[in-house]
């Protein structure tokens, strides 16, 4: 079986919080998704929240 590197998130939004995230992923050259992944890894960082490396994660999916 396929593991799965990543997950889905669907959220809504106020179409003007969507508008400037498309514009501040599109000043770094990034995609809204990943520009959303390197916020909130930015904020976890800022407040000492740890997150798991990615390759855990895959181990603990494929046992």
């Amino acid at each position: 079986m396929a593991v799965t590197k990543t997950a889905t998130l669907t959220i809504r939004v106020d179409p003007d919080l969507k508008e400037a995230l498309r514009t501040a992923a599109q000043a770094e050259h990034r995609s809204i998704a990943n520009m959303i992944e390197v916020m909130i890894r930015e904020h976890c960082l800022k407040n000492k929240i740890a997150i798991g490396q990615p390759s855990e994660s895959n181990q603990r999916r494929e046992r």
